[in-house]
């Protein structure tokens, strides 16, 4: 009692996974007598204010950089003037999808998991935070150069970018509707009627697809080295991902389409 249920994990083995809440005693692999192993997973926040945090760190530090504040780059008359078109479409695009992601926490999303432990939330806003104002600084700055292609290149980055948001925001709808009334029993996502969700048949996590395309897009639009630096640490970091779950798919699910990749169709 000492310990409120976010903070315990239950064990049949030291070195196992931690059983899940909705797990029945008398189901496990256990015979008339059993040892459970707990261990305290300290203090624990929830993962609808953990993202609130991490995304709207990046939404508003980007912005200290857009308007340019003194403090950033100076007083001078040439640190203060009009920035390119491209600054304020790239900034249009960051924030979007910042405000995109707020929502989706809000209103899309249903975690498996209520909790993380708080001391993870130190490390994640040091990577989007820092990561926002990076970017920021060498995107706003007055000495910036637009893309060596020009509008051909920033509008073939805009559609590029506005496709993959509307699938990774039509994913994460599909993978919403599988855990309706709080259900927390793991289905096979499906494509449906909506033509976004088609990479389905292609890909166990789509929505990490679209995710990646859209820093792509940003890479391009802004043509910033920062920015594609922070587009491959993402890809690394969600192909992790993306092949844990696609092994937790085929561990718990016979038919599980075999055809299906982690996050690249036919490659990875």
């Amino acid at each position: 009692p000492r310990w409120y249920p976010a903070r315990q994990s239950i064990k049949l083995d030291p070195k196992g996974k931690s059983l899940r809440d909705e797990e029945i005693l008398q189901h496990l692999p256990v015979g008339t007598t059993a040892t459970l192993y707990f261990k305290d997973l300290g203090p624990q926040i929830g993962w609808t204010t953990v993202f609130l945090i991490e995304y709207t760190g990046p939404l508003f530090i980007y912005f200290l950089f857009y308007f340019r504040m003194t403090f950033v780059y100076g007083l001078d008359e040439r640190f203060t003037s009009s920035p390119h078109p491209v600054v304020n479409l790239a900034c249009i695009c960051h924030s979007f999808h910042y405000i995109k992601r707020l929502i989706e926490t809000v209103f899309v999303h249903r975690f498996s998991r209520g909790t993380m432990p708080l001391r993870k939330i130190v490390k994640n806003c040091l990577y989007y935070w820092g990561f926002a104002a990076w970017l920021a600084y060498y995107i706003n700055h007055p000495l910036y150069t637009p893309p060596s292609y020009g509008k051909k290149q920033i509008n073939f980055a805009v559609i590029m970018f506005l496709l993959c948001e509307a699938g990774n925001f039509s994913i994460h709808v599909a993978l919403s509707d599988l855990r309706r009334n709080g259900s927390k029993t793991r289905k096979i996502p499906y494509p449906t009627k909506n033509p976004f969700t088609w990479l389905f048949f292609f890909v166990s996590c789509p929505n990490y697809t679209y995710e990646v395309g859209t820093w792509i897009s940003f890479t391009i639009m802004t043509q910033c080295v920062p920015v594609g630096l922070f587009t491959l640490l993402c890809f690394i970091q969600m192909t992790i991902w993306a092949k844990d779950k696609h092994c937790t798919y085929l561990r718990e699910f016979k038919d599980y389409p075999s055809h299906r990749m982690p996050i690249i169709p036919f490659l990875l």
